[in-house]
């Protein structure tokens, strides 16, 4: 029985369009076949199943259908039809025709050739789409940064530049579909006979072959090989973005779209300062005296020390605003504040001298 896709996610049918993208995220990046334990058949379920999910379309077909609708796998029953109701066996008394389902070419080959339909050449594979995690400092995300990321992928063949022949090898027309990158079987059955076209294995679907594959890639068109690839992480990006570098995937296959990058980018935390959409959060601490007359306090953000202005009569708590100092919109228009919490420190042990001054401060606002 086919996987169900909601589950190969593992997200419930009302899921969002959001958790099915971070499910599917978290899923490819832990079982991507480069990784190490990784495991590619699995890899290859959760992207059919992101593929349906991820397109209303398809979602729709699907939860309506299930796997035998046509965007899903094809196949007998696809695009919804059932034929678990219909009786063969009456309609072949009325017409005087037996039919017999055993055999080569049964039941499901005749019906997949009439729904499935002739495919034509085959649609080159395209390269698969990589995942990675990088991890950056708070000041690097409200500054902008770059970064160098190491990679091992597949590449475009340097040697046959992605068509799999041996350099100067002979391009013959394929022995086996005749130039035609098809192959036909025709099958017989009570509604007549039906022909099924399908992709040759020999040229798949080229309608070409060559003499001699190539020597580097095994006639692949592609080859494993370590690049190094710098990405520019933009000011402001919030913890958990991913960024995307179209092409910068697996190569496809002989020549065809490349897949892409996605970065999946993590903020570490920030002894002093924290985040608040476009603003910074800090805690700053003043000794009583500052709070009662007022004063001066030198502290930090994220461009530097600034010199703060104490007023008197400074209450434990009070949030002051320091303008522009918070974190730029991702967009370059505009930027956030920071927000200082001020916290007055009350001190716990007293001299003689300054219980005796406060007691007269206190006989004073009586």
């Amino acid at each position: 029985m086919a996987n169900d896709y909601y589950e190969t996610l593992g997200v419930g049918k009302g899921a969002s369009d959001d958790e099915i993208k971070k499910a599917y995220r978290k899923l490819a990046h832990k079982y991507h076949p480069d990784k190490s334990g990784g495991d590619e058949k699995k890899f290859k379920e959760i992207n059919e199943a992101y593929q349906v999910l991820s397109d209303k379309t398809k979602r729709s077909q699907y939860d309506q259908f299930g796997q035998t609708f046509s965007g899903a796998q094809g196949g007998p029953g696809a695009g919804g039809f059932d034929f678990s109701g219909f009786d063969f066996g009456n309609f072949s008394q009325q017409s005087g025709i037996n039919f017999d389902f055993g055999g080569g070419g049964g039941f499901d080959d005749i019906f997949s050739s009439i729904f499935g339909g002739r495919q034509g050449r085959t649609r080159r594979k395209r390269g698969q789409d990589i995942q990675v995690d990088v991890e950056i400092d708070f000041l690097d995300m409200v500054n902008g940064t770059e970064r160098e990321i190491h990679l091992r992928k597949r590449n475009l063949c340097e040697q046959c530049k992605g068509t799999g022949g041996e350099p100067g090898a002979e391009v013959k027309t394929c022995p086996t579909c005749k130039g035609t990158g098809q192959v036909q079987k025709t099958t017989r059955s009570f509604l007549g006979n039906f022909s099924q076209v399908s992709v040759c294995p020999e040229c798949q679907g080229e309608g070409k072959v060559y003499s001699k594959k190539c020597a580097k890639c095994g006639g692949e068109g592609r080859v494993r090989t370590d690049e190094a690839i710098k990405i520019s992480i933009p000011a402001g990006i919030a913890d958990g973005s991913t960024l995307s570098l179209r092409g910068a995937g697996d190569a496809g296959e002989k020549g065809s779209e490349p897949g892409d990058l996605y970065i999946n980018v993590h903020v570490r935390p920030h002894p002093k300062f924290n985040r608040s959409g476009q603003d910074i959060l800090s805690t700053e601490h003043i000794p009583f005296s500052v709070a009662a007359l007022g004063g001066e306090k030198e502290i930090e953000t994220v461009s530097g020390k600034i010199t703060l202005k104490i007023p008197s009569g400074t209450q434990s708590g009070e949030v002051f605003r320091i303008k522009d100092k918070g974190i730029s919109e991702i967009s370059g228009r505009g930027r956030g504040h920071q927000l200082v919490k001020i916290i007055v420190d009350v001190p716990k042990k007293l001299s003689r001298e300054q219980k005796r001054l406060i007691e007269e401060l206190g006989k004073m606002e009586e």
